[in-house]
C-alpha cells in the first residue's frame, strides 16, 4: 500500500480494505475502532487533524477524524459517538461493525493542518471534537512543540481517550472542563481567548453551540491563527442569491448540465449517470470540492479558505451566481 500527499493535505491512494482489530468503548455513546492491515503491513501515513472516507453497510460513506498517532503505520484510530439523530453513519459503525471484519476506506484528507510556524497551539475540544485535536497532541508531544489541550464535557463519563491524553500532554498542559449539562460552569471560553500572544495558533473543534462561542471568543485573533473543523453544518448560509436555474459545463466531459432551483449540483450531475465523489453532503468534508471557471459561485461551504474560493466550489451545497460555471468534471 502506498499514498502520496498532495499540498492540500489530501492523500492520493486507492481504496483500503483495513481489518477491524479492536472496538473499545471509551466514553458514554463513544466507541474506538482500530484498524490495521490485514496482512500485517504499514498503513500509508496522514496528516495530524485528517480525516478519511469510510464505506458502512448499505451503501453509507461518512467520514470520521483519524484520532491516532501520526507517526504509528501500525494501525488507525477512529473515534465515533453514536448520535441520538444519526442518519445511518454512527449508527451502522456502532450497531453493524465487528471485530475481524474488514471495513472499506476511501481518500483521506486534511482540511485542519497544524500550522508550522506555531510558537505555541491552544486546542479546544468539545464532545467528540477530541478526535482530530487528539492527533494534534499527538504530533505536537512528538516534536517538543509547546501546547495545550482543553476538553469541554459534560461529565467524565463523556470523557474520551482520558488515559491516552494523560499520557500524551506534558504535565500541567491537559485541562479537563466539566459542565454537567449548563456551559456557564465549564470552560471559560472567552476569557482564555480574551488576550491572543504573538505566535500562538487557536485550534477547536466540538458541537454548534461550542464552536460558536469559540469562533466569537477568537474573532479579535490575527487572519490565519484560528483554526476549526465543523462536525455538523451549522446554520445553513444565508444567501442573498435566490435559488434559481442556471447550467454547469463538465469540461473534461463536454457535456452541459441544467442545475434546477430545488436540486444541488451534485444531484443534477448524478441524474446523469454521472459520479461526483460526496460524504457530508453538507460543505464540511471537501469530498466534493472542484475546480471551476468562466462562473461566479454563490459558495455555501463551511471549509475552503478565501484563496481557495477563488477558484474552487463543494458542488454538494454552493451554486452559481452567473447562468453558467464550467467546472473541471
Amino acid at each position: 500500500m502506498s499514498a502520496t500527499q498532495s499540498d492540500s493535505g489530501s492523500s492520493e491512494m486507492s481504496e483500503l480494505n483495513l481489518l477491524v482489530k479492536t472496538i473499545h468503548m471509551e466514553a458514554q455513546g463513544i466507541n474506538s475502532f482500530e484498524l490495521v492491515d490485514p496482512e500485517g503491513g504499514d498503513l500509508p501515513s496522514f496528516e495530524a487533524g485528517a480525516h478519511v472516507d469510510v464505506h458502512l453497510p448499505g451503501g453509507i460513506v461518512r467520514s470520521y477524524s483519524l484520532a491516532g498517532n501520526p507517526m504509528d503505520k501500525a494501525k488507525w484510530v477512529l473515534g465515533v459517538l453514536k448520535e441520538p439523530k444519526s442518519k445511518g453513519g454512527s449508527i451502522a459503525m456502532h450497531e453493524k461493525v465487528r471485530v475481524g471484519e474488514q471495513l472499506k476506506l476511501g481518500a483521506v484528507r486534511n482540511l485542519f493542518s497544524l500550522a508550522a510556524d506555531a510558537k505555541h497551539s491552544i486546542l479546544i475540544a468539545g464532545g467528540i471534537g477530541i478526535t482530530p485535536l487528539k492527533s494534534m497532541a499527538h504530533k505536537l508531544a512528538s516534536e517538543g512543540k509547546s501546547f495545550e489541550l482543553h476538553y469541554c464535557a459534560r461529565s467524565l463519563k463523556n470523557i474520551a481517550f482520558a488515559s491516552e491524553l494523560k499520557e500524551i500532554v506534558p504535565e500541567g498542559r491537559l485541562h479537563i472542563h466539566l459542565d454537567q449539562g449548563e456551559p456557564s460552569k465549564g470552560l471559560n471560553i472567552k476569557a482564555l481567548l480574551e488576550n491572543p500572544q504573538p505566535g500562538t495558533h487557536l485550534y477547536f473543534c466540538g458541537p454548534g453551540g461550542f464552536m460558536k462561542a469559540c469562533e466569537e471568543s477568537s474573532s479579535h485573533w490575527s487572519k490565519g491563527t484560528v483554526h476549526s473543523e465543523h462536525f455538523k453544518a451549522p446554520e445553513p448560509v444565508q444567501s442573498s442569491i435566490p435559488d434559481g436555474s442556471f447550467e454547469v459545463y463538465l469540461a473534461k466531459s463536454g457535456v452541459t448540465v441544467q442545475v434546477p432551483p430545488d436540486q444541488t449540483i451534485v444531484r443534477a450531475i448524478e441524474l446523469t449517470g454521472r459520479r461526483v465523489p460526496t460524504s457530508c453532503l453538507s460543505g464540511l468534508c471537501g469530498a466534493c470540492k472542484v475546480e471551476y471557471s468562466d462562473g461566479e459561485v454563490d459558495h455555501r461551504d463551511f471549509i475552503l479558505s478565501d484563496e481557495e474560493k477563488k477558484t474552487c466550489i463543494t458542488v454538494c451545497v454552493s451554486r452559481a451566481k452567473s447562468k453558467s460555471l464550467s467546472l473541471d468534471l
